[in-house]
């Protein structure tokens, strides 16, 4: 991603007025040499110099080269070429494409006019324009005086060195002649000499002084200037910080109350961007760059769209901020190492308030993804955005680090944005040792998606792992095409000591049973001496045959981007002794972008505008709805105290219910008896036609139910 960042005002000499200097950031490729061909590379224009380094992280401690652009050489070649030459080095550089080519050749163009410009002012020409005569003036004559003064310096350099020379002759004749007659006027002439080389020193000493003395006089004057800049410069980055703030209000404000717009606008927004968008996929005149396929490099963002919002109910924006509650975790952690962390008993310092099946329905925040895909005729393409899909739902996680709650047995929770979003969402609690939700949602748009989701969970103490077992199942309504995925493993990192982090690692495998096509995308672990991008994610959709023809690259907590294939070969340098595959590809396309969190999220536990509104009280809801759970509600409300008596309370009756059950089960077995399990309410157990697993999916029932409100099946669990 290429950034152009405006530097704010730097000091400059008095009375010098230049163009404003501009930061230009991105990935260029840069030739190394014939083995290894263009490398990605980060370049940073600054100041007049051009600097590169082999990843960003690099930029705070080691720069690979630097070419001073004022004494350059700015070849443009063809195919987004380009040279710089400078000192006998050259820099052959390979733009992306072909708009990137032209922004990368302006800006060293015109970082190269002002830096020449800067050198000729240095040099005094005198051709200035009309500046201050009496700070130009001032300025002239401190530089003329150290000028004189190093002068000085040089001279009485040269006279130590003359005299010293011949101070020590004298020395050495004087040693030779000792006891002979003419050792008196060698001794005179040693005086004469020393005496020559003290007083040198002294004037030595004294023009240092001097220099010294002007360079500190000017020396406070100059930094007094230079503070008063970086003053400016704090000032104005903290009145940006607050314009981006309020233009990040300003977006939220209208994507969660779109009333303020018109309907016909919002209609005209939309197909503008719609025809965007199809002219984007139409053109065939792109130009192309490489990719490798175990390191695929993504430079050109293209502008991401905006959510279609219908017009609907405003739902809330902010809850209670999170209270700041101290608790010793290694008094509670340290014997529960190696335990399954649902079994663990926990107070809710270490929730956050909402339940595990509310996480579940958080991953349809970006469910425009599934519009999109719902209506795309190509199957490689809606495999793409199914890809994108996937990856978007851990985009909510990268500051959450802490737990939801554990739903109870027969725990429910609906989300019915069919107004907002043409999808209802119905999921359940279907067991509790092991910890298992099945999940339902149809659109109105084209898509039905289910789940059912164990949560396999240790603590190893230093960190928690997290690995959801089970397949995530999608299927379009108008192809009948159907995907199925699973999730990959989360880890909490510094349990014990350190700032919490969260990390998501391992790989997806998505297949489309009906065409076959696949896509692996693979979740790299972050690692602090690895030179990659951090929570990188990269991926191929091949066709049934194996044919690649879409390169996926991003990161969890950021977007993602697609590549169409039109070319391949194999490379060299793999690992382990394989060749890589090098593809050659159209300009990427954004196909995700995460959205701002909200304004004070670091005080609401992260949430997400979406997340925002999962906790809030709906009328005609199920009795056994997570909203209605009062551990949970009393957390929300900052009542954390009152919030750990209530979880107690619940986990005990939930304890003693389990109990009868197998009380039950015993009785029946000694009877001879059928035995039966637990039964969820809105889910039934069956076997997957394309797995052939045993999975829970949605009977039905439950919205009927609630058009009735008759509610007389639900059990009483809080």
């Amino acid at each position: 991603m290429n950034e152009l960042v405006k530097s704010l005002p730097s000091p400059t000499l008095p009375g010098l007025h230049l163009p404003c200097l501009d930061t230009y950031k991105g990935w260029l490729f840069k030739w190394t040499n014939y083995l290894k061909g263009y490398q990605r590379r980060w370049f940073v224009l600054s100041n007049g110099l051009l600097s590169y380094y082999r990843t960003q992280a690099e930029m705070a401690h080691t720069c690979r080269g630097t070419i001073p652009l004022a004494k350059a050489h700015i070849e443009v070649g063809d195919t987004c070429h380009l040279v710089l030459t400078s000192g006998g080095r050259s820099y052959h550089l390979k733009a992306t494409s072909e708009g990137e080519w032209q922004r990368w050749v302006s800006a060293l163009q015109q970082a190269k006019a002002n830096a020449t410009l800067l050198m000729h002012h240095s040099d005094d020409s005198g051709d200035e324009g009309p500046v201050p005569q009496e700070d130009r003036a001032l300025t002239q004559g401190v530089l003329k005086t150290l000028a004189s003064k190093l002068d000085d310096l040089s001279t009485c350099n040269e006279l130590i060195g003359k005299h010293g020379a011949a101070l020590q002759r004298s020395l050495s004749e004087l040693e030779e002649l000792r006891g002979s007659a003419d050792s008196t006027d060698k001794v005179k002439a040693v005086n004469e000499r020393a005496t020559l080389f003290r007083i040198t020193s002294n004037a030595m000493i004294n023009a240092c002084r001097d220099f010294l003395d002007v360079a500190e006089s000017h020396s406070r004057r100059w930094q007094k200037a230079l503070q008063y800049e970086r003053e400016q410069r704090s000032h104005l980055e903290e009145t940006i910080e607050q314009l981006a703030k309020q233009h990040n209000s300003l977006e939220r404000a209208w994507r969660e109350n779109p009333t303020s717009y018109t309907g016909e606008t919002n209609h005209s927004l939309c197909v503008e961007r719609s025809q965007e968008g199809d002219a984007s996929d139409e053109n065939d005149e792109a130009e192309f760059f490489d990719a490798m396929e175990e390191s695929p490099a993504f430079i050109t963002v293209t502008a991401s769209g905006t959510n279609h919002m219908q017009l609907g109910r405003t739902r809330r924006s902010r809850i209670p901020d999170k209270p700041n509650y101290s608790l010793n975790l290694w008094s509670i952690m340290k014997n529960c190492i190696g335990k399954d962390l649902s079994k663990i008993p926990m107070p809710v310092n270490f929730n956050e308030p909402l339940s595990m099946l509310q996480r579940l329905t958080e991953d349809l925040e970006y469910s425009e993804l599934l519009d999109r895909a719902a209506r795309c005729d190509s199957s490689l393409e809606q495999m793409c955005l199914v890809a994108a899909f996937s990856v978007s739902s851990y985009s909510t996680t990268v500051h959450r680090t802490a737990k939801p709650f554990n739903p109870l047995l027969g725990e429910t929770y609906e989300l019915d944005r069919l107004d907002e979003y043409g999808y209802r969402s119905i999921s359940e609690q279907v067991s509790h040792h092991p910890p298992a939700a099945a999940h339902h949602v149809t659109s109105q748009r084209g898509w039905t998606l289910w789940q059912h989701i164990t949560i396999d969970s240790k603590f190893r103490g230093k960190y928690i792992s997290v690995l959801p077992l089970g397949n995530i199942h999608l299927q379009f309504h108008s192809s009948g095409n159907h995907y199925v995925w699973s999730k990959v493993t989360s880890t909490v990192h510094n349990i014990i000591v350190g700032k919490l982090w969260i990390d998501q690692s391992g790989d997806i495998d998505i297949v489309n049973n009906t065409t076959k096509d696949t896509c692996r995308l693979k979740f790299s672990p972050y690692s602090y001496f690895s030179r990659e991008v951090p929570r990188k994610v990269t991926g191929v959709v091949e066709d049934r045959e194996g044919t690649a023809h879409y390169i996926l690259s991003g990161t969890w907590d950021d977007k993602m981007e697609s590549a169409k294939i039109v070319d391949s070969s194999q490379g060299c340098g793999g690992s382990e002794g394989k060749q890589k595959t090098v593809y050659q590809t159209l300009q990427p396309k954004l196909l995700w972008k995460k959205y701002p969190l909200p304004d004070n999220a670091e005080n609401m536990h992260f949430f997400s505008s979406l997340a925002l509104t999962l906790n809030e009280p709906e009328e005609g809801v199920a009795p056994t709805d997570s909203r209605l759970r009062p551990d949970q509600r009393l957390m929300e409300a900052g009542l954390w105290d009152e919030a750990n008596v209530q979880k107690q309370r619940l986990e005990e009756c939930q304890r003693i219910e389990r109990k009868r059950r197998e009380a039950q089960a015993n009785h029946a077995l000694e009877e001879g008896q059928d035995i039966e399990g637990y039964q969820p309410l809105w889910f039934e157990k069956r076997t997957d036609d394309s797995t052939r697993e045993s999975t829970y999916v949605y009977r039905g029932g439950y919205w009927e139910a609630k058009e009735r409100q008759d509610w007389s099946q639900c059990p009483e669990i809080f």
